[in-house]
């Protein structure tokens, strides 16, 4: 009966060696993940920042739709009796 028992006991731990294990290497594999993440990001170029200085008053001398929607709009006129 004690060798049950320890039968028992031994998988049990033996199992909990594998899930520690499997959970070891996937939280190493996790960091490497996210270090090769950073390090990609710190080296890759943003082509974004370039376009944020541009000084887009250009098309406003050209197209004032303000004043086209204000020509367009005609005051209602009411019959006064």
């Amino acid at each position: 009966m004690e060798n049950e028992v320890l039968v028992e006991e031994s998988a049990v731990k033996s199992a909990k060696k594998v899930i520690v294990t499997v959970a070891i290497i996937v939280g190493i594999v996790t960091i490497i993940a996210g270090i090769a993440f950073a390090v990609y990001k710190y080296l890759t170029p943003d082509y974004l920042d370039d376009f944020d200085e541009f000084d887009d008053d250009f098309d406003d001398d050209f197209f004032d739709d303000d004043d086209e929607i204000a020509e367009d709009v005609k005051p209602e006129v009411t019959a006064e009796a």
